[in-house]
């Protein structure tokens, strides 16, 4: 079974990078039209919180991805079966928080120019 476990871990991995802030290509196929439809959903509670809504689900594809990509390398390196989930969960969510706050501050200091369509 251990070659099943080294095939999931890389599936996780490669799925993770995908959603991680480290594939900064596949933010427009990806975790872009995440956040959209995060945003939109959002739109339906109260109609102003669409850019809110869509800055979060941003954040949670990110997460999700980091934390993927942690379980995965864990599968395929670890020996151990015994493995800290609240010290891996905590990374992924400071990575992936420390990473929205750079994209925001970007934002906020007119580095990144944001779509006319998210401008509400």
């Amino acid at each position: 079974m251990n070659w099943f476990k080294k095939l999931r871990g890389g599936a996780l991995v490669s799925l993770g990078y995908m959603l991680s802030p480290l594939s900064w290509w596949n933010d427009l196929f990806f975790n872009l039209p995440i956040a959209l439809i995060f945003g939109y959903g959002a739109s339906w509670i109260n109609s102003s919180w669409f850019v809110p809504g869509t800055v979060i689900g941003y954040w949670l594809s990110n997460v999700v991805g980091i934390v993927m990509m942690q379980f995965g390398a864990g599968e395929i390196l670890s020996r151990e079966e015994n493995r800290n989930l609240k010290r891996d969960l905590l990374l992924g969510l400071g990575g992936a928080t420390l990473y929205t706050l750079v994209v925001a501050a970007l934002v906020y200091l007119k580095v990144l120019k944001v779509p006319d369509f998210l401008m509400v």
